[in-house]
């Protein structure tokens, strides 16, 4: 079977967020919620739970915006240097 990018669910406090979807999206996270349960060997009841973990797998991932976040942490605050002086 192929190794599929999110692992088991944390049981984790759920936050109530409203979002809307296409029915495409809607169907293929059924689908992948599917293949993910049979992967870890457990029910996932709402696929929408997924959408959370999906999000912060993509940001971890995403190197362009790792090298960003990098990148503004380095560099000083010019602006704030230039005020103070």
């Amino acid at each position: 079977m192929t190794k599929l990018k999110l692992g088991p669910l944390a049981d984790d406090k759920p936050v109530k967020v409203t979002v809307e979807i296409p029915a495409s999206l809607h169907r293929d996270l059924t689908a992948y919620a599917d293949a993910l349960g049979r992967a870890n060997g457990q029910t996932i009841a709402d696929p929408l739970k997924l959408i959370v973990p999906m999000l912060q797998r993509f940001i971890a991932t995403d190197r362009a915006f790792a090298k960003t976040r990098t990148r503004s942490k380095t560099q000083p605050d010019v602006a704030g240097a230039e005020r103070s002086g």
